[in-house]
């Protein structure tokens, strides 16, 4: 809903001609990435056509070798990063090696502008699907379970559809998948206008907390540390113009992975926290339907995030799912 609105007054402002009353010039005095790194942080460039390569912001655990041992790449939602998954890292790295990941331009990911492409660009859905399994390919991951929340569960969706025998399982926590967001035309779009309107969105978003407050059934459980690091990605150059991009792409770039769930044929779970007021339950009880032999938990007292908010409830379901599967790597070969 506070997107469809956001949309709707882009396109009142966009037709008055104000936006262009608004400032391309990028914020002053912020930093590098690099600047910004936690111990925990590691860089690695990927590969990506039209451009001269993009640096990954990415955290790792786990071990890699011995019996059932797993990758797994975990993606986070709209506007977050890779930090979401602080308090599960451990717990996933139990049963293999973990790798959590910002995805461009979040966190401290790359924060490209249109001038440092050439093509489609680096912010589309495709786009999105290409860069994971340059990851996994530039960390020598030739499979994984991959771990969405929201977003990123759509993103898992659609990378299993893409390239299903280099997916080992699916885990998606509240994952964004019946979308109501509207899109515009692209000859619309394309209006100048609607660059800046993107512009004024992504600095509004990327410096409130509304958006992180909403993915909690209860907001006085936001510890001010993970406030200071869902909003890291506002101390970086060019984050402002970089998700400008990215928002300005969204207005034609529609989610519809929705339409080949039943086509999923590998181990999936799906998490959802009973209070979300983003994703509903019954959203993620149609995923669970949708997908063949998927498996269903249900966290009480839980919203949009539960590995933020209830890691204990997580790990607990996680755990369960994760001791049943015998897990995969050995099933897939022999398939």
């Amino acid at each position: 809903m506070l997107i469809f609105i956001a949309v709707v007054l882009a396109i009142f402002l966009a037709l008055a001609g104000l936006p262009m009353l608004i400032s391309t010039t990028p914020l002053p005095g912020l930093a590098a990435p690099h600047e910004l790194a936690t111990p925990d942080s590691h860089f690695v460039t990927i590969p990506f056509e039209g451009t001269d390569g993009i640096e990954l912001h990415y955290l790792a655990g786990g071990r890699e070798d011995g019996p059932g041992a797993s990758n797994f790449l975990l993606l986070h939602g709209f506007t977050f990063n890779a930090f979401t998954w602080n308090d599960l890292l451990e717990a996933f790295g139990e049963h293999g090696r973990v790798v959590a990941y910002d995805q461009p331009p979040y966190g401290l990911s790359a924060k490209l502008v249109p001038s440092d492409w050439r093509g489609a660009g680096p912010y589309t859905r495709e786009a999105a699907v290409v860069q994971l399994f340059a990851l996994m390919d530039a960390l020598a991951m030739e499979r994984a379970v991959l771990v969405g929340n929201s977003a990123g569960g759509s993103l898992a969706l659609e990378a299993a559809l893409a390239r299903p025998d280099r997916i080992e399982g699916l885990i998606l926590l509240d994952p964004w998948v019946y979308v109501r967001r509207p899109t515009l035309p692209r000859a619309l779009a394309s209006q100048p206008q609607f660059a800046r309107l993107s512009i004024w969105l992504a600095r509004a978003l990327g410096r409130s907390d509304a958006l992180l407050r909403r993915s909690y059934a209860d907001p006085a459980r936001i510890t001010p540390e993970r406030r200071r690091l869902s909003g890291i990605h506002a101390q970086v150059h060019n984050w402002d113009l970089a998700w400008g991009a990215l928002l300005h792409r969204s207005l034609t770039d529609a989610v519809a992975v929705s339409a080949r769930l039943d086509e999923i044929a590998r181990p999936t779970l799906v998490l959802s926290g009973a209070e979300d007021r983003l994703v509903p339950l019954s959203d993620s009880e149609r995923v669970v339907a949708s997908i063949p032999g998927a498996s269903l938990a249900v966290l009480p007292g839980c919203g949009h995030m539960p590995q933020e908010e209830c890691p204990a409830l997580a790990r607990e379901a996680l755990s369960a799912w994760l001791s049943d599967q015998k897990f995969l790597r050995e099933g897939l070969d022999s398939r």
